[in-house]
């Protein structure tokens, strides 16, 4: 059976004592790109059809964060642990070079792990995130609250709402992808839990009350930034601010999209994300 992301074994790795769940796909030399997940999800969140385009060619690492998933321990309540947990994680596994895909709060952690350890990471890409101090994550809860409520109303899946625009071509791509998250059938990943989203929902709140995004001009990396043009989590203005501090950024702004634009336009995304890894 070939492999891919619909059968790739989770693994398991100590980190400074507590194990963190991964899987790992793609040829096994390069530098790894180390996908960093958005609030409420796990391993079996990710696009299967984003993971196998980037692993066709890139040998990519995907990873429940402390208290995350399959992952044991206390999911922190700041991003600067987190942060530190993802330098742990990369260190366990032998990484002295990394490429990072932080998506959502996934983004935000990658913010904090390029200032932190910059000697670790070569290329960033930020997907559907905000700088710091920048409008969108405290409002978190009560946007999941209300997606949650109109997809129980309308018998959907709360994704329709938070990741895809309302339109017909935006949702039969959620409808897509949603088909696509359900293909692995084996050895699924653990559902978050109730307290590791409070201790997510905490750090996003004191994500948008912080400062941290004035180090951004000094990252010296190349970064990519991408976005939907119609993003309710992470608004899409926010990632023209993320572009214009990363003084080495590129931005793609993906039209009739939402928050998961990466997802709806997976195969340009793929595209464009290899071209800037190369």
């Amino acid at each position: 059976m070939a492999m891919s992301y619909r059968n790739v074994p989770t693994r398991t790795v100590d980190v400074d004592g507590t194990p963190f769940a991964y899987r790992e796909l793609g040829p096994t030399t390069g530098v790894p790109l180390v996908f960093l997940n958005h609030i409420t999800a796990v391993l079996d969140d990710w696009d299967p059809a984003v993971v196998d385009g980037l692993a066709a060619e890139r040998r990519v690492i995907l990873v429940d964060l402390r208290g995350v998933g399959g992952s044991g321990g206390v999911t922190p309540d700041n991003f600067e642990a987190m942060a530190a947990d993802t330098v742990a994680f990369a260190a366990s596994l032998g990484l002295e070079t990394v490429d990072l895909l932080g998506f959502s709060l996934g983004g935000m952690v990658a913010q904090v792990v390029v200032q932190q350890r910059p000697d670790l990471v070569r290329r960033i890409i930020l997907a559907g995130t905000t700088p710091a101090g920048d409008e969108g994550p405290a409002v978190w809860g009560s946007v999941l609250q209300d997606a949650f409520a109109k997809a129980d109303a309308q018998g959907k899946h709360p994704k329709q709402f938070l990741f895809f625009s309302p339109t017909p071509a935006s949702q039969a791509a959620g409808d897509a992808f949603l088909a696509r998250l359900d293909e692995r059938t084996e050895d699924r990943d653990t559902p978050v839990t109730n307290e590791t989203i409070g201790a997510q929902l905490t750090a996003a709140a004191k994500w948008q009350q912080g400062t941290s995004a004035d180090g951004l001009s000094q990252v010296d990396k190349p970064v990519l930034v991408v976005n939907g043009d119609d993003d309710i989590m992470a608004p899409t203005s926010s990632s023209f601010q993320l572009a214009r501090r990363l003084p080495g950024s590129q931005l793609a702004i993906y039209p009739d999209a939402g928050h998961g634009g990466i997802f709806q336009y997976h195969t340009l995304f793929v595209r464009q994300v290899l071209d800037f890894l190369a």
